[in-house]
């Protein structure tokens, strides 16, 4: 029998030229976290997670000093045994949880890659297999002051073959915020996906009033309309009082709170995210969830991740990514990347996640 001789946590943290601000959040650098599995007969998975500036060598460090010797001389192909017993490393209370979840999921990650190698086959063949392709959309409309800068991004996205994208509201007023949509709109036509994401930065009052004001849009969703201390509810009023999909998720850490979401009629999409949350074990417990009571899954960003695992079910929507300047590690670490035309994505086929990653630029950004 096939066993983990050794699990290697590489992180990774490449400054950014310019940052980027949303409605509650400023990055300067994209961090991520690459994990090795390796085995007693050579084989290895491997897949990188994440974005957790701040926490990054504190993830690394759980994943090879507590979750390495827990899986030393288990069976990597027993992915559900491996995840039972790595799970107790988030009991430890004097740490945030979501870090040692994210730990979890880097090696989950790295587990299922190493079973899609091992069986000859692409994760999302080996999970289900619904399509071959998805439609994808950008993540950008950052605030930015400069004049006309919003429509210049915008008809970047055109060119780059994007039909759909994702912009960054609830950091100004909803009045403000709607202009802005609406400025989008008139640059790409009706024949294009728009998603906006408020990133909790709205009052219930505010995103009712947002979504009033741009209901002529044909918006696809509205993220995380509102404020965290009581966005279940208040997300439920959203939808109910003016027929916009709602989409969240990905703030919450357990397939439990995915279920309250659902349960509670507070969404119609989940963007639950299986890198902050413990793996893509956990990913595909709540889109089985999901599935049951008509929601459709999305996940947040994570393109490595996310194209097998929306690829793999029904209900799965968009693939999300950011552009090059936000994003250098998809971009740049990635070599056999798919490319991206007519708006859609091709799901990488090659075994495992079908990831090659480059080791000049893991060497050059490695902390």
């Amino acid at each position: 029998m096939t066993t983990i001789r050794r699990i290697e946590a590489i992180p990774i943290r490449v400054p950014l030229e310019t940052p980027f601000s949303g409605a509650t959040f400023t990055l300067t650098n994209r961090a991520t976290i690459i994990t090795r599995v390796h085995t007693d007969d050579g084989l290895v998975g491997e897949c990188y997670n994440g974005d957790s500036d701040e926490e990054l060598e504190q993830i690394a460090r759980i994943v090879e000093d507590e979750i390495g010797p827990l899986l030393e001389g288990a069976d990597p192909l027993a992915v559900e045994e491996c995840w039972v017993r790595m799970f107790p490393v988030t009991d430890r209370l004097r740490r945030p949880r979501i870090v040692s979840l994210e730990a979890v999921a880097c090696v989950d990650s790295a587990l299922w890659d190493l079973a899609g190698r091992a069986a000859g086959t692409s994760l999302h063949r080996l999970w289900g297999g619904f399509t071959d392709t998805l439609p994808v959309i950008v993540i950008g409309g950052y605030y930015a002051d400069a004049p006309g800068a919003l429509e210049r991004e915008t008809e970047r996205y055109l060119e780059m073959g994007f039909r759909g994208s994702k912009f960054k509201i609830g950091g100004r007023t909803p009045e403000q915020d709607a202009d802005r949509v609406r400025r989008v709109r008139g640059v790409v036509g009706d024949d294009y996906t728009i998603v906006v994401d408020a990133n909790q930065g709205y009052t219930r009052s505010e995103a009712i009033l947002f979504a009033r004001l741009t209901a002529d849009l044909g918006l696809r969703w509205f993220e995380e309309p509102c404020a965290w201390p009581n966005d279940r509810l208040a997300m439920r009023d959203v939808r109910l009082a003016t027929g916009v999909p709602v989409c969240a998720g990905q703030s919450e850490t357990t397939p439990a709170a995915a279920r309250d979401l659902i349960a509670l009629g507070a969404i119609d999409v989940c963007n639950f995210d299986a890198s902050w949350t413990g793996g893509p074990t956990v990913w595909r417990r709540v889109a089985g969830m999901a599935h049951l009571y008509g929601v459709e899954m999305a996940h947040h960003e994570e393109p490595q991740i996310a194209a097998q695992l929306l690829s793999s079910v029904s209900h799965g929507t968009y693939l999300e990514c950011f552009l090059p300047e936000r994003d250098p590690i998809f971009w740049n670490l990635v070599e056999n990347r798919g490319s991206i035309a007519e708006g859609r994505y091709p799901v990488p086929s090659d075994p495992g996640f079908g990831l090659s990653l480059d080791e000049a630029f893991i060497a050059r950004y490695r902390v």
